[in-house]
């Protein structure tokens, strides 16, 4: 028993020393432009999926959440504020997404990989590491518009998409951003 337990603490001593190594001695490259190590990223990602999960936890969406209005208002900031990111019907990601790691998914089907509230709770605080910022300075209304939005996203269509668009602009397609009228951009 003893053995073991001085293999483990030799084991555990190796294992902060070689991750003192990596870390302090600059051997992992955080560069945008090479990917993490497979074990890094298996990490990250079970990290994040489980954390989306554990602090969405009783999140409930609204009764409301399928109403025209919601998609519209949806339509409106993710056109604004997404789409230059994550692409959209008919809309390639900006140049700066490219460049971006880990790129931006396309959210074509995020509603069936999340939970209305997970989604909610993303988009309230963001995603560290990751380019996602947080939203919170939206109202809830907001955010659970753009959730409606996602949550239509996969069936939807360039004109599809580019109508709902022109129906939030003609609507004076707009939010209030810390207090400054922010009106859509023509398209």
């Amino acid at each position: 028993m003893k053995r073991l337990a001085w293999s483990l603490a030799g084991i555990l001593l190796v294992g902060i020393g070689a991750g003192t190594a990596v870390a302090f001695g600059g051997l992992y490259d955080v560069g945008a432009t090479s990917p993490h190590w497979r074990l890094t990223y298996r990490v990250l990602e079970t990290a994040r999926l489980h954390s989306i999960r554990h602090h969405a936890e009783g999140i409930t969406a609204p009764v409301d959440l399928e109403t025209q209005a919601r998609l519209v208002g949806g339509a409106s900031h993710f056109s604004m504020h997404c789409a230059s990111c994550h692409s959209a019907p008919g809309v390639e990601a900006e140049d700066m997404a490219e460049g971006m790691y880990p790129k931006p998914p396309v959210l074509n089907d995020v509603a069936q990989r999340y939970t209305p509230g997970e989604l909610f709770w993303i988009l309230k605080h963001g995603i560290k590491m990751s380019g996602m910022p947080s939203w919170a300075d939206h109202g809830d209304d907001d955010l659970w518009n753009i959730v409606a939005f996602l949550e239509k996203l996969p069936g939807m269509n360039s004109s599809t998409y580019q109508a709902l668009v022109a129906r939030a602009e003609a609507a004076g397609g707009h939010h209030m951003h810390h207090d400054m009228d922010m009106p859509m951009p023509r398209q």
